[in-house]
């Protein structure tokens, strides 16, 4: 596997449809605090993780898994709606439900095959270069922490091309770490990532503020639902495809 060295404030470009992705400069907005500082509030980290700054920059590839381009509030609202479904409900919350309790259990190992697996999902393909670029960039941030066991060795993994780094593991993971409830979680990475998004398209396509605050407030309303379904016992998360890996 071909590895991505990604600094921060780089643009990154992938395939041939001339997709962007760039991944957040730490100096900017809130993130201008010292790292020693932000690195000590775990619900600062977890929010940095699934903040519009961070995973904004994975809004063109929603733009792109669409055949209508997206030129309009109805064609963004169509756009999110598909990533809401399609990939948000369906994998992303599942993934970080998996790598939090794998990272509990301390099962490198699960995990591991999880990351792997997740280069099958269909409904990630569009995301996989952007998504890896973000989620190695914030393990990197997380390198202070290297003396805990498990994120030293999934950065290692990472390295040395046995993981990929996906975005949501690396949530997961810090959710885990810090000790932060799953509901609250998973509520605040739908929550940053969809007002990512929306800001993201609304800015592109200059779009009034009330329709973009409408937008995400009718995006939103689902989610508390469907993670309380998510987390009842005896929910099945994500096929397991260890066995292929």
């Amino acid at each position: 596997m071909r590895k991505a060295h990604v600094k921060f404030g780089t643009v990154l470009r992938r395939g041939t449809r001339g997709v962007e992705w760039s991944v957040t400069n730490p100096s900017s907005n809130w993130l201008v605090r010292r790292e020693s500082e932000w690195l000590g509030d775990p619900a600062l980290l977890a929010e940095c993780l699934g903040s519009p700054d961070g995973l904004g920059s994975l809004g063109p590839a929603v733009w792109s898994a669409r055949q209508q381009p997206v030129e309009d509030l109805a064609s963004l609202r169509a756009a999110l709606e598909q990533y809401c479904s399609g990939t948000l409900v369906a994998v992303e919350l599942p993934v970080i439900r998996r790598a939090f309790h794998h990272a509990s259990r301390y099962e490198l190992r699960e995990m591991l095959e999880l990351d792997r697996s997740l280069a099958a999902e269909t409904a990630l393909s569009d995301f996989a270069f952007a998504s890896q670029a973000v989620g190695r960039a914030f393990l990197h941030r997380l390198r202070p922490l290297r003396d805990l066991r498990l994120v030293r060795r999934y950065e290692l993994a990472v390295q040395t091309g046995q993981a990929h780094g996906w975005h949501t593991i690396v949530y997961g993971l810090v959710l885990s770490i810090y000790s932060i409830p799953l509901r609250q979680g998973l509520v605040s990475y739908a929550r940053q990532t969809l007002h990512g998004f929306v800001e993201a398209g609304g800015s592109r396509l200059r779009l009034p503020v009330s329709d973009l605050r409408a937008l995400a407030d009718e995006l939103l309303t689902p989610i508390p639902p469907v993670v309380h379904r998510l987390l009842e016992p005896g929910i099945r998360c994500l096929p397991d495809r260890s066995d292929a890996v």
